[in-house]
């Protein structure tokens, strides 16, 4: 008999939460074969099989256990004769009250709705595969009922109408990673004071750029060349040239680092993660893009480790993707500051005294006023834009 112990998944993690069992109980599985999967307050990993045998399991889906603690066991034995392969029991053939007058059956779902209030099968029309009644068929179906029944209040010759239809409210619970999003949003807001500095960036040399080079650039680098690369590019030379927004506090003294771990934040289905890019101070545009790339792709599928999202010193969250004009990113402890990328908008702008119509981008930085002066967060940001606007000081790093 072979115990399943939850593993040690990093230094400050002390529980996880079993978020789903990916076999049954009584089941056979293989060695290593993925099990259950579990979530910290930081990601989600699959726990596989310590053997191979039968599962038994003594932990249910939603429970939070403490790392070392027995969730099941695999008792060894044979893979059962046939178990290899499940096969499908056929399905019940349909009955007189189920299928007359439509091509295919009500789902039993559907079939529930529709005997509780008392309405025929035959009369409803089914739009799913072969004519079949969906639980959406049924409930448009009583809504329709319902609404010749709908009560009517005069006042005068007014007639208010109360509408019937679907109100339902789903209730889950929130997942580990979420609730530690919710724990250290509230905290950031609570135990920093946070201020936000704006300006904006003229992305016409940037586009430009983009433009003439990215086919050349791409056949050579085998990556596209995005934004991201040249704003932590920017914010690597003024987080050197500005090391306090690049610091943080830790009790009664200021940390500040003489290199750029940027963390990039990234959305995924199960909250947001923000996985670090180390030194990217010594990193060239594309090397920045093909780290960007490999951390997003490992985010989307759940596969980042622990210390891929541990040690930033600074982010960078684009909000623009979604099509946020503007807004005031909460910094991400215990880092000092954030900067928040927009969409890019085409606007009026007066240009040697024209006006000239060019893609304007609105940026945020998000500061710790303890250990940020106003000064030097409007400095910091206001070299971003000069480097940003003028592409050519990336390159010479003037």
């Amino acid at each position: 008999m072979s115990d399943i112990i939850i593993p040690a998944v990093g230094e400050s993690v002390t529980e996880v939460t079993i978020a789903s069992w990916m076999k049954k109980n009584g089941e056979f599985v293989d060695m290593d074969e993925p099990i259950c999967e579990i979530e910290s307050d930081k990601a989600s990993m699959e726990l596989p099989s310590p053997k191979a045998g039968i599962l038994t399991i003594s932990a249910t889906e939603g429970d939070t256990v403490d790392i070392g603690t027995i969730i099941g066991s695999i008792k060894p034995g044979e893979r059962p004769a046939g178990s290899a392969k499940k096969e499908t029991a056929p399905s019940a053939p349909p009955t007189s009250s189920e299928n007359s007058g439509n091509s295919g059956l009500a789902s039993p779902a559907a079939m529930k709705i529709l005997r509780e209030n008392n309405l025929d099968p035959s009369q409803v029309s089914g739009t799913g595969k072969g004519g079949r009644i969906t639980k959406e068929d049924a409930l448009n179906a009583k809504s329709g009922s319902a609404a010749t029944e709908k009560p009517i209040s005069s006042i005068g010759s007014l007639e208010i109408s109360t509408p019937s239809g679907n109100r339902e409210v789903t209730r889950n619970k929130m997942s580990s990673l979420r609730k530690t999003i919710a724990k250290r949003l509230v905290a950031a807001k609570q135990s920093t004071a946070m201020l936000t500095t704006f300006n904006e960036v003229d992305m016409y040399a940037i586009k430009s750029l983009r433009a003439k080079y990215k086919e050349s650039f791409k056949e050579k680098h085998q990556i596209g060349l995005g934004f991201m690369s040249f704003f932590t590019k920017a914010c690597c030379i003024a987080l050197q040239e500005f090391p306090k927004v690049n610091g943080q506090i830790e009790g009664t003294e200021i940390l500040t680092h003489n290199y750029c771990d940027v963390g990039i934040a990234v959305s995924t289905p199960k909250g947001l993660v923000v996985p670090v890019i180390r030194n990217a101070e010594k990193l060239s545009l594309a090397d920045i893009e093909k780290s960007i790339r490999g951390l997003a792709l490992k985010a989307r599928d759940g596969k980042l480790k622990l210390q891929e999202m541990q040690g930033g010193t600074f982010t960078i969250t684009n909000g623009g993707v979604f099509g946020s004009m503007l807004s005031t990113p909460i910094i991400n402890q215990p880092q000092s500051a954030i900067l928040g990328m927009h969409n890019i908008v085409d606007r009026p702008m007066a240009i040697d005294g024209e006006v000239k119509i060019r893609p304007i981008m609105y940026l945020a930085l998000s500061y710790d006023h303890r250990i940020i002066d106003g000064k030097e967060s409007v400095s910091f940001l206001k070299r971003v834009k000069e480097l940003l606007e003028d592409p050519t000081r990336l390159l010479l790093d003037v």
